[in-house]
């Protein structure tokens, strides 16, 4: 190998064993930092011979499960990053988003990114990637031309539509159940800027512009996405002092047209109440990781995911009553992005990114210390209970890592998940990759 091996107790081991959520605690039984593409074939060829279930992490942000005693594969070396001004691009494994974007500004392009730019763009795509232009642009996986990527029989094997159907269908939503991306190519947009950014309103405002999201929502059009966002941010370093340690509602939103329809869209909740921050203007699409800002430092929390059927005037009762202010709720943040548009049509080649036509997401998000994260956690389940009612069924890959196998079990339909576990049982014959994901056969 070309890359490092780190056992426990060695300098660099626990730097790269921790994920960016400080709060799960992981022991694997040794870290690959690999420097290429071969060093992961090695690295999962020693793994099926020595009886190891394998792991994966670049940035940390999705881990599926803890990796006690697992062989962790630290991609973050794996550092290729290739702009075609023609309009796609080839990244390595240990890429970011925030590196393509920042790369492909000097073209006037951009990457379907997610709402934290800090994410892999491997692991963000591989869980079909949804994002803050989702209704504009669909899915990330959507417009993937090509993986390399390493099955569990230690092969690695350049992945398209034509060269390898099955894999190029389950590696577009399946996340790493079917083996380990070193490189992804794909198509990028051409969009110089875009009209973009965030709204807030104090607590007193919270209710009137909760209900009037969720009546303005169904009126947009498909170059709109939006998502809305109940917030208890700290007082600390960082946070605008009008937010700090306030109950405040964030409304964020990103139009693709024009600076004048963007601001025309927008009038019905720029007037549902007095903002004390309006940050929505045309911007670079680089900048696009600046409308949800969220954190990039490591934190301990806990989250939670659902997608919903819908968001009317009993969801919104719902959601206030279990998590408005005034119910004591410890959360961070609860949001709710609306769904639809692109997202809701199946790209030209299918892929295992379920749940399409659920019309919204929500998402919660508590940070506290550790000893206290049980609670924050129950409340987060008691929030998803009272909301019941609306639940469509299941989750987005992306957003249900944390809670592990159930989670990823929930992210497909019955028929897509006996697919994957059928192509795991051929692409991953020592099933070395069952850490969190596909039930172990």
């Amino acid at each position: 190998m070309s890359g490092s091996v780190f056992e426990p107790g060695e300098p660099g081991f626990a730097e790269l064993a921790t994920p960016w959520n400080v709060a799960v605690r992981t022991s694997p039984a040794a870290v690959v930092a690999v420097s290429t593409a071969q060093d992961v074939a090695e690295a999962v060829l020693f793994a099926a011979a020595n009886g190891l279930l394998v792991a994966v992490q670049a940035t940390g942000h999705g881990i599926a499960s803890d990796h006690d005693g697992a062989l962790l594969i630290h991609t973050r070396a794996l550092e290729e990053c290739t702009i075609n001004p023609e309009g796609w691009a080839r990244t390595g494994a240990g890429v970011t988003w925030k590196t393509v974007l920042a790369a492909t500004a000097a073209h006037g392009l951009a990457g379907l990114c997610g709402s934290a730019p800090n994410v892999s763009v491997a692991g963000y795509t591989s869980g079909g990637g949804i994002g803050p232009m989702v209704r504009t642009f669909g899915a990330a996986s959507d417009r993937v031309r090509a993986f390399d990527a390493v099955t569990g029989d230690g092969r690695l094997r350049r992945v398209t539509a034509e060269s390898e159907p099955e894999l190029f269908w389950g590696l577009r939503g399946g996340k790493s159940s079917l083996g380990i991306i070193t490189a992804t190519e794909f198509d990028l947009l051409q969009l110089p800027y875009i009209y973009a950014g965030a709204l807030f309103f104090d607590t007193g405002h919270v209710d009137a512009v909760t209900r009037a999201w969720a009546q303005w929502c169904p009126t947009l059009p498909a170059e709109a996405t939006t998502s809305l966002a109940l917030m208890q941010l700290p007082p600390m370093p960082g946070v605008p002092e009008p937010l700090a340690g306030k109950f405040t509602v964030a409304l964020r939103f990103v139009f693709t047209g024009s600076e004048d329809d963007g601001a025309r869209w927008l009038a019905p909740m720029r007037s549902a109440g007095v903002p004390l921050i309006d940050a929505v203007a045309m911007m670079p699409s680089s900048m696009i990781g600046m409308v949800h800002s969220d954190p990039e430092d490591p934190l301990p929390a806990t989250e939670r995911s659902a997608l919903l059927t819908d968001f009317s005037t009993d969801t919104v009762e719902a959601l206030l009553q279990a998590a408005g202010p005034g119910t004591g709720s410890p959360q961070l943040a609860v949001e709710i992005r609306q769904l639809g548009g692109a997202l809701s049509q199946e790209p030209d080649v299918a892929s295992a990114l379920c749940h399409r036509d659920a019309a919204f997401g929500m998402h919660t998000v508590g940070v506290a210390a550790p000893p206290e994260l049980p609670a924050v956690a129950e409340h987060a389940t008691g929030l998803h209970t009272a909301m019941n009612a609306w639940q469509f069924g299941g989750t987005l890959p992306n957003f249900s890592a944390a809670q592990g196998p159930e989670g990823f079990t929930s992210s497909y339909t019955p028929q897509v998940l006996d697919r994957l576990t059928e192509l795991a049982g051929k692409y991953d014959p020592n099933a070395l990759f069952r850490l969190g994901q596909v039930p172990a056969r």
